[in-house]
């Protein structure tokens, strides 16, 4: 899956920042930023644990806004090329980081890609979730983060 960004069960989104590719990429991989866009609107993220290296742990948990639903999931990551490509596995996880299994019908283990590429001093991003439909919340979820992480790179590139 990962050589790809195109599936046919698969979320695609491409978005361009106003920001360097390294600001992006810090987005992505430290905890403390990824915590403040991560997640629908609304969600907090009170873990992100991001160990940056192949076959490195991540475990993110994310609450909704009346504290009543709270997931988590947990990975690995098979690819990490700093500022350009970042590959990792994502599961269905409780809160001690057990991957608890899916109904039929549901994958157990997707895969999100990111690839980052600078655009004369912008960032675009594409991102693949794969084993994740193209028509799942799943989508809404991921484009509602992104508009979060277009006004928090905004914060950040103005200090």
């Amino acid at each position: 899956m990962s050589d790809s960004t195109v599936s046919e069960d698969a979320i695609v989104i491409e978005r361009v920042f106003d920001a360097p590719t390294d600001i992006v990429w810090g987005m992505w991989t430290e905890p403390d930023h990824f915590k403040n866009w991560y997640g629908p609107q609304g969600f907090s993220i009170p873990l992100a644990e991001i160990e940056l290296t192949v076959g490195g742990k991540r475990m993110v948990c994310m609450e909704s806004p009346d504290g009543t639903m709270k997931m988590c999931t947990t990975g690995e990551h098979l690819e990490v090329t700093p500022t350009s490509r970042l590959v990792y596995t994502e599961s269905m996880a409780d809160a001690d980081g057990n991957v608890m299994p899916m109904g039929e019908g549901n994958p157990g283990r997707t895969e999100v890609t990111v690839i980052l590429e600078d655009v004369d001093g912008r960032t675009k991003m594409v991102l693949t979730h794969a084993g994740v439909p193209a028509d799942s919340p799943g989508a809404t979820g991921w484009n509602q983060a992104f508009d979060k992480l277009t006004d928090y790179v905004g914060t950040v590139v103005k200090g």
